[in-house]
């Protein structure tokens, strides 16, 4: 695990690296000034490499920091990271820390544009979803300065602090809970997983435990966009019409598993007799369905207060500044749509 850098890079840092002058460096990051497009881009390239980050602030506090937490997360519209969130929140919210929210639609290009923005107004930490981020991105949490800590996913290497359970070990429980129960014609529907790591990650937990068990994919299905009871129906009816005798359907979320659920039991089919059915996220909103969807929950809100306490702890002066690591463990939530095990 890497240890943060323990200085803030400036202005000379990024002189040095593109053979230019400071003043230079500065008209160039202010857009200021008559500058060659020659030199502005040798300036935009070594600050970039070095994950430079102009300081708004400069001069108007003695601290150089503000009381913000910078919280940057994919989607406000999935149903994860608003508990997430509150987590947080209810944390800093017995400290001076207040935090501020980024959006970046699971786009890498979008994530550094937030970061960016969010790190020019020094925060007194970060917290970021995912271990997953581009080279100018990951570079500027690096040289940041302060805590971050990321969150959802520990499987992988973390620039500093992070806070998650491992997806593909829950994949994996899943695909053992499914083979146990004796379902064999297994069928899958999920976001598109160049964008979403963790969905990558947990049907890649899911899919090598079935292989062991001798057991392959028989159907799937992948789409862009947000996780909606609509989306769920739409492709559970695909998927049943074209591959009629799959008997277990793994969704990557609980939204488009309740539209599945929805559709399958509209159309007379016996769930869990006939079809299984399994999503992920353990969302409280969908126990009003007609059966408890199997799921797991993700620790969400806990994801949440560790996240915070440990910037807390930090702007406090109570954690050491060595890294931390906290994995939390899924668990499986059985419901109605998987039958008993044999």
């Amino acid at each position: 695990m890497n240890t943060r850098a323990k200085r803030t890079l400036t202005l000379r840092d990024v002189s040095e690296a593109s053979g230019v002058s400071e003043m230079t460096v500065s008209r160039v990051l202010r857009n200021k000034g008559d500058v060659s497009e020659a030199t502005r881009q040798k300036v935009q390239d070594a600050a970039k490499r070095l994950g430079y980050v102009p300081n708004k602030i400069a001069g108007a506090l003695a601290s150089q920091r503000v009381n913000l937490v910078a919280v940057i997360i994919p989607s406000l519209g999935n149903m994860v990271f608003p508990e997430v969130l509150s987590g947080i929140s209810d944390v800093l919210e017995d400290t001076a820390l207040q935090p501020v929210v980024g959006v970046t639609d699971y786009l890498p290009e979008k994530e550094e544009k937030v970061l960016f923005e969010m790190l020019s107004w020094r925060p007194s930490g970060v917290i970021i979803a995912g271990l997953e981020h581009s080279e100018a991105s990951r570079a500027m949490l690096m040289q940041a300065g302060i805590p971050v800590v990321e969150i959802m996913d520990v499987d992988g290497d973390p620039v500093d602090s992070c806070v998650g359970i491992s997806h593909r070990r829950a994949g994996r429980m899943m695909a053992e809970e499914i083979i146990n129960a004796g379902y064999r014609r297994i069928g899958f529907m999920g976001t598109k997983m160049p964008l979403d790591h963790r969905a990558r990650k947990r049907f890649e937990g899911f899919t090598r435990t079935l292989a062991k068990a001798g057991v392959e994919i028989a159907d799937q299905e992948f789409y862009s966009g947000g996780s909606a009871l609509a989306k769920g129906r739409e492709m559970t009816a695909k998927m049943v019409e074209r591959t009629p005798d799959l008997d277990f359907l793994y969704y990557s979320n609980d939204m488009i598993g309740a539209g599945g659920l929805l559709y399958l039991l509209e159309q007379g089919i016996d769930v869990p007799g006939k079809i299984g059915l399994a999503g992920f996220n353990g969302v409280d909103l969908l126990e009003g369905l007609p059966l408890r969807l199997t799921t797991m929950d993700a620790c969400r809100r806990e994801i949440g207060v560790k996240a915070a306490q440990i910037i807390a702890a930090h702007n406090a002066g109570d954690l050491d500044p060595e890294p931390h690591l906290v994995t939390l463990e899924p668990t499986l939530s059985a419901g109605d749509t998987l039958r008993h095990k044999r």
